[in-house]
């Protein structure tokens, strides 16, 4: 990084190119070459479907759907300490009623005013301290994000009088699985030094060592591990707002799940990016499934039909895989075939020989995802990479890409097929909606968020 108006030389570029060393280092790496995408690769490896050989009810579409999406900006805070910065958090859950605004579409020209009742926004709003701001009490950056997640994730619920997400976080919690053994967040300064070990309970307790120093059931997350106390910090922030995403899910379910059971065969959750948890939360992936599996046990006992859960990705190897593919078979480049209204049904076997090479034992996302990915090119030609939960221990074998294996795959794809944006291409409207109602623009937003952080921070030093 240079100074303000300096510029890199072409030094560096030429000792770098000229380096006898760097020439042996890069003779040692390959390659990677992923072998063609053609039919029979295809036909090996996954499963296509066809609108003629799945059964479908070509009419359905859900009467309501609730779309989550997230966003999260660093923003400066200018409190005397050199680099001083909150992060603001935004997810959204949008509630769609398409029963409704199919009724409207036919009664056109319609009314915006009754067209914008067919929807509403719930979520959560937040800001974090992030490096060189506390929260007054915290004896640092580190501790005070520790306690201000737990705070926020206690002042949010879906229903006014149901469980809070912290309620939600602690459910799951019951079920997370012994693993790796994980430190006192305050390390040596913990009263037992560095053996000190991360006791887990319930909302905010104390350490049990002889200083008593406060600990909170969020610690059970780890994003904390990865605190960086004097340099940038957005990769942790990325998955807080991922947690949130995730548990925003479960906890609507679960606020659901008693008054509104029979309403859930009508309703569709889409969530924007995939039905996973990376990095240092990803244990709550196992949890999760777990609890999906339990609502839509609860489910199918009462009405015998399973919940509709699509997780919807915009961007990454997946979709310019498939982007590849449909490009090559529109313009003949390859023998494969994606007519409108195809479905790719992705073993592990495909997803490592064509998208993400591993030569591993595990399966692809085995400690990370609680669905499973396919490919969908819609009636209108739009491209969507969708992943679909584990409702049953059986839809978990990636070996193998049965109809079966995808809970509600008809479904979901006639939801794929009412639903794709024609203002965005390759998207659906309901994420659409719910990306504006979470996303923080960048600039004009980034401003304004540091001035209210700015002010607000001055006046409770006063």
């Amino acid at each position: 990084m240079g100074y303000e108006n300096e510029f890199a030389g072409y030094s560096p570029v030429r000792r770098i190119v000229q380096d006898k060393r760097i020439k042996e280092l890069l003779s040692e790496y390959d390659i990677v070459q992923a072998p063609p995408s053609d039919k029979n690769a295809l036909d090996v490896a996954c499963t296509t479907i066809t609108p003629d050989s799945l059964p479908r009810n070509q009419g359905w579409v859900p009467d309501w759907v609730i779309s989550i999406d997230g966003s999260q900006l660093a923003a400066k805070a200018e409190n005397g300490f050199p680099g001083a910065e909150v992060n603001y958090l935004s997810v959204a859950a949008v509630l769609v009623n398409l029963k409704r605004m199919k009724e409207l579409d036919a009664k056109r020209p319609v009314d915006p005013l009754l067209f914008r009742e067919t929807q509403s926004t719930g979520g959560i709003d937040s800001v974090l301290p992030g490096r060189n701001v506390t929260i007054r009490g915290e004896r640092d950056p580190r501790s005070s994000l520790r306690h201000g997640l737990l705070r926020e994730m206690d002042k949010h619920s879906a229903f006014e009088k149901g469980e809070t997400l912290l309620n939600t976080y602690h459910e799951l919690l019951l079920y997370k699985p012994a693993g790796k053994v994980q430190r006192c967040p305050y390390g040596e300064d913990c009263g037992l030094g560095a053996r000190g070990e991360y006791e887990r309970g319930v909302g905010a307790y104390n350490c049990p060592c002889h200083l008593k120093l406060p600990l909170y059931s969020t610690d059970a997350l780890r994003v904390h591990e990865r605190f960086n106390p004097v340099g940038e910090n957005g990769e942790i922030f990325g998955e807080i707002r991922q947690v949130l995403e995730q548990l925003w899910l479960v906890h609507v379910l679960r606020s659901m799940e008693e008054s509104f059971l029979y309403a859930f065969p009508r309703l569709a959750i889409v969530v924007d990016g995939p039905l996973a948890v990376f990095g240092q939360p990803a244990w709550l992936s196992g949890v999760i499934k777990d609890e999906l599996q339990r609502i839509n046990g609860k489910l199918r006992e009462a009405t015998g039909d399973d919940l509709l859960i699509v997780g919807v990705e915009k961007s990454g190897f997946f979709v310019d895989h498939f982007a590849k593919m449909c490009d090559a078979a529109d313009r003949g480049q390859s023998d494969l075939r994606i007519p409108p209204q195809t479905a790719i049904l992705l073993t592990d076997d495909y997803i490592r020989k064509h998208i993400v090479y591993s030569e591993g034992t595990h399966p692809y996302g085995e400690a990370t995802y609680f669905g499973r990915k396919l490919f969908y090119r819609t009636r209108a030609g739009a491209r969507i990479v969708a992943t679909l939960p584990f409702l049953e221990s059986e839809h978990e074998n990636l070996d193998t890409a049965n109809v079966e294996q995808f809970p509600r795959l008809a479904d979901a794809l006639n939801l794929f097929d009412s639903l794709a944006s024609s203002r965005y291409p390759n998207a659906l409207f309901p994420i659409s909606l719910a990306h504006g109602e979470a996303a923080i623009p960048l600039h004009l937003g980034g401003r304004v968020l540091e001035r209210l952080a700015r002010e607000l921070m001055q006046k409770k030093g006063q």
